[in-house]
């Protein structure tokens, strides 16, 4: 299918708050899985003017692309959430699969896959969403840990940015107000007690522009003006590996790290920003920024392209590119060399293979925010973003930290250094913060609120020239750590039953996978057929389910990226294998070369069970005390418990009724289940026929 399609809020709304209520969950994630804050410690950075509750963020990607993909990054603590980059062209072909994360990551998706309004109501939906969630008092949120920053993310080209649509779009986030209040109108009855709430209307105002790869340092500084201007947002812009050179690159990633088998072609550097001509662009742009009374800040970094030299992607995409644990080390060298240039004067958000075992000494280097990505593909999926925040916690504990500059300032243990640089500090407050740095004293009463920023923002540059050069020789970001895909064990998936390791839900970044459970049954295979009037049976072995949780997809939030088949132990894939569920009719026929199911409400009153199996389309239907089963060359009637001895009806061939059990149990088992999923939650106002 590969066509991702927005869920009404409404039942977004029923999902979420019904699998609070009835798994202690939300979106297949276990709020205890989740971070909530820190009574003792504040974690909140400063970031365009703005003061987020956490440095962590999702970076522009699957993780914020729908609404459920912004909820669940918040429940796992994170609180500045950069939004699904976006661009004019809103109707790409994005190749499938599109995401490998077998060794270390790649993929060849680079923009939204929604139109232009689709992904507005989708952020909009997401951050009223989490509004509802705070709403309901089930989440122990420390004080002060309610803060959360949506930074909207735009590319590619001028004439783009210009075009009514994206401005439109813009103009959205930044006054949301009209999209709040017809959203708010669709809160279901039920939950009519949170109509009324506060919902945040201007829900952005700032932009990071994502240059991609081949976007020419002219342009990039005409559309940064045009947006300062134009717009009046605060910006980043997002730069690009390929400004450490062709020989500095390749010295990292084939030389240090031992990725021999990565190609960087030299057109990827031909077509890019080159070092000296970003040093100027960036001056400019952030006198520009100053004198607009804005903040002006860059982003390291966007992905490495690189030559797809695998099997994975089509071969039709010559080249992909490249995310985790080796983009760290690349991207970790432009900040120290950034830094060299231009000290502390443009705050540097960070996003290239982030995650728990780096994320305290990223955040010890005062990057702000830090984003992450790859690491959340993997198994765990967004529970692991929620345990970032241990290591950190520990460090600041164990340094007497109590914020974030404090941490920064005390991380590596060159505090001092970050005060010798201080300039226009008084000789008095500069004795009171030495004695509180040696004493383990507290660093921000010594300061004074003035100060304490800056003195962090000072240490952070010796904090990079300590700790960059370890990490680029760290072996965690080596080939010999990052070159063993995961294990597969040789069977092969079928509709029912697998090994049952759950990991296909959490890995998918949009929740499209999920459980539902069957009775344990051996059903005999039975086909009929009909001569001269008389039905007449013929048995064919057994269908076994032996399995109590079953596995199965959501069509409408699968764009077929592949990164559950990376995971699941079993060949075959799950988003392929396992049933399909579509979320309206129309799209069940729509997408008639997939197999799958759904429900059709041909008249108020009445439902209809669709499902194709191995290309065949069959229909489901009570009539009265039986049920009509029909499918291309058949229409009959039966009664459910006693299908043989019960038909009437026509078959031009032989009926197999093990699809009519298949269309029974899937429709007890999703449908009408007690426990919610995305089809239950939909109501039959709301699934289109």
């Amino acid at each position: 299918m590969a066509d991702l399609r927005p869920y009404p809020f409404a039942a977004l709304i029923r999902r979420a708050l019904r699998e609070l209520e009835e798994r202690n969950s939300v979106f297949d994630l276990p709020i205890d899985k989740g971070f909530y804050g820190s009574a003792d410690r504040d974690l909140s950075i400063a970031f365009h003017k703005r003061r987020p509750s956490s440095p962590l963020g999702p970076a522009a990607g699957p993780q914020t692309q729908m609404a459920q993909n912004i909820v669940l990054s918040w429940l796992a603590g994170c609180r500045v959430m950069e939004l699904k980059t976006v661009q004019v062209k809103d109707d790409l072909q994005i190749p499938r699969p599109c995401i490998d994360m077998q060794t270390v990551g790649y993929n060849v998706e680079w923009s939204q896959e929604l139109r232009l309004e689709e992904s507005l109501d989708e952020y909009v939906k997401g951050a009223m969403l989490i509004e509802i969630l705070r709403a309901t008092g089930r989440f122990n949120l420390a004080p002060g840990f309610d803060r959360v920053i949506y930074d909207m993310s735009v590319g590619y080209d001028l004439l783009g940015i210009k075009s009514e649509k994206i401005q439109r779009f813009i103009a959205g986030l930044q006054d949301a107000t009209p999209i709040v209040e017809r959203l708010r109108a669709e809160i279901p009855a039920e939950f009519a007690r949170y109509r009324d709430l506060d919902f945040q209307t201007q829900l952005s105002d700032s932009l990071t522009l994502s240059t991609f790869h081949g976007c020419p340092p002219d342009e990039i500084e005409r559309i940064l003006a045009f947006l300062l201007e134009h717009n009046h947002l605060h910006c980043n812009v997002k730069l690009n590996p390929m400004l450490l050179g062709p020989d500095r690159v390749r010295e990292l990633l084939n030389g240090v790290m031992g990725y021999g088998d990565i190609h960087v072609p030299d057109s990827a550097f031909e077509r890019d920003a080159r070092w000296s001509q970003m040093e100027h662009f960036v001056g400019r742009l952030g006198e520009k920024a100053r004198g607009l009374g804005l903040s002006f800040g860059v982003k390291f970094t966007n992905t490495l392209i690189v030559e797809n030299r695998r099997t994975f992607f089509p071969p039709s995409e010559k080249e992909m590119y490249l995310s985790g644990p080796p983009l760290h080390v690349l991207a970790m060298n432009l900040v120290q060399a950034f830094r060299k240039v231009f000290g502390s004067r443009f705050p540097i958000s960070f996003s290239a293979g982030i995650d728990r075992g780096n994320f305290a000494d990223s955040v010890a280097l005062g990057l702000t925010p830090v984003t992450v990505c790859s690491d959340l593909l993997q198994p765990g999926g967004y529970a692991r973003a929620g345990r970032y925040f241990e290591p950190l916690l520990a460090r600041m504990k164990d340094l007497r930290a109590r914020t974030i500059p404090e941490y920064v300032i005390r991380a590596f243990g060159l505090g001092a250094d970050g005060l010798e640089d201080l300039e226009g500090l008084d000789h008095d407050t500069r004795l009171r913060c030495a004695s509180a740095l040696m004493s383990g004293g507290d660093l921000t009463a010594a300061a004074g609120a003035g100060w304490i920023d800056r003195w962090a923002e000072a240490t952070a540059l010796h904090n990079s020239e300590h700790h960059v050069p370890r990490a680029t020789l760290d072996p965690r970001y080596a080939h010999s750590e990052n070159s063993k895909p995961p294990r597969k064990l040789g069977s092969q998936l079928t509709l029912f039953d697998c090994v049952t390791c759950s990991k296909c839900v959490p890995v998918c970044p949009n929740d499209a996978n999920f459980t539902y459970v069957l009775p344990a049954v051996v059903q005999p295979i039975v086909k009929v057929r009909q001569e001269d009037g008389v039905w007449i049976a013929r048995m064919g072995g057994n269908l076994v389910v032996s399995r109590k949780l079953q596995y199965a997809s959501f069509a409408d939030f699968c764009n077929e990226c592949g990164n559950c088949d990376v995971f699941c132990p079993e060949d075959g894939g799950p988003y392929v294998i396992k049933p399909r569920f579509f979320g309206s009719a129309a799209d069940w026929r729509r997408f008639a070369k997939h197999d799958g199911f759904a429900m059709e409400y041909p008249e108020p009153g009445r439902r209809r069970m669709l499902g194709r199996i191995e290309g065949r389309d069959l229909s489901l239907e009570a009539v009265g005390e039986r049920v009509r089963f029909a499918g291309p060359d058949f229409d009959v009637t039966l009664a459910a418990g006693d299908p043989v001895r019960t038909l009437s009806g026509t078959a031009e061939g032989e009926i197999d009724l093990t699809w009519l059990h298949i269309l029974m149990w899937i429709q007890a088992a999703v449908f009408d289940s007690g426990s919610v999923n995305y089809l239950n939650a939909l109501s039959a106002t709301e699934v289109s026929s």
